[in-house]
């Protein structure tokens, strides 16, 4: 029941996302990009930007509504009665005023056993912290404390904001060469056959192109974990964020597989593991290198 849910959900949230970069390329008035002279590339920057960026911030503007619905977070009310759940709210509110955030982020709870949290929504004072049942039920507080500072640090630094950009710059990129490409290549054949031919190039080549892509994105999004370990460990203590990682490292033999592959939400939990060429598409750092440079700037190594 819950997959038919995600996918109804993400069916209709793609929907969503076409109808209105449709209306936007409408308004816009862009011509299409292909004329009987070749490629018109002015119209197809546009195309590209409008659909690369468009995308990207439309699931960014969503990303909150999205992370309740596809992985059922249920907000706390800060005056739930609950004193777990209260002084959960507490420590992020307490922990977000440190760190200079104006309006309090939501806080949820989703019903996982792994041990993860995430940070999430289109800006610095519309935002949530989310985390899992299995952190709350096999984390000390001061690892805890530990998992929300680095969260609050991601809200902090922009981070959502940041790997929305860097996304929609890829996106924009791989569709501006892939048809450029495509139509260089679709040159060589018969012109009956040049449109199937070239739709079917551009999508080869947005699949590789994509790839390539995705590295340059998990790149940018490890370097943003280290500066959130770093902001983590400034909001709250870097003993207490070394304890947090430790406590991801012990416990990754039971970790569960992601519920969500919502890019909003995957690049900004605490932690994510691969290994092997998988790691060039990571979008987290070895908690093995996390660890090491906490423990290089409390001077324990």
């Amino acid at each position: 029941m819950k997959i038919a849910k995600r996918i109804v959900l993400f069916v209709t949230v793609n929907i969503l996302i076409i109808a209105t970069l449709s209306i936007v390329m409408s308004i816009l008035g862009v011509q299409p990009y292909l004329t009987k002279q070749g490629i018109n590339y002015e119209s197809l920057m546009i195309f590209c930007v409008v659909w690369g960026f468009g995308g990207a911030f439309i699931s960014l503007a969503l990303s909150r509504v999205m992370a309740k619905w596809m992985m059922g977070v249920q907000i706390i009310d800060p005056n739930e009665r609950d004193h777990q759940l209260s002084e959960l709210v507490q420590r992020v509110h307490s922990i977000a005023k440190r760190a200079g955030i104006n309006t309090m982020p939501q806080v949820g709870i989703y019903e996982s056993p792994e041990i993860n949290a995430f940070a999430t929504g289109p800006t610095k004072n519309r935002s949530l912290v989310a985390v899992s049942s299995g952190l709350l039920n096999r984390m000390s507080k001061e690892e805890v404390e530990g998992v929300l500072a680095h969260e609050v640090a991601h809200i902090a630094n922009g981070d959502m904001v940041t790997m929305t950009l860097v996304q929609g710059v890829v996106n924009a990129f791989v569709m501006f060469f892939a048809r450029i490409l495509a139509h260089a290549a679709s040159q060589f054949v018969d012109e009956d056959k040049r449109t199937i031919v070239q739709f079917g190039i551009v999508l080869v080549l947005e699949i590789f192109l994509g790839m390539l892509g995705m590295i340059v994105v998990s790149a940018v999004s490890r370097q943003r974990e280290y500066r959130a370990d770093l902001g983590g460990a400034k909001l709250s203590s870097t003993s207490n964020m070394i304890a947090a990682l430790e406590k991801l490292k012990k416990n990754y033999s039971i970790r569960v597989p992601e519920e969500s592959n919502q890019p909003a939400l995957a690049t900004l939990k605490i932690s994510g593991k691969a290994g092997g060429f998988a790691k060039l598409f990571s979008t987290h750092p070895d908690l093995d290198d996390r660890i090491l440079r906490l423990q290089k700037l409390a001077g324990r190594i």
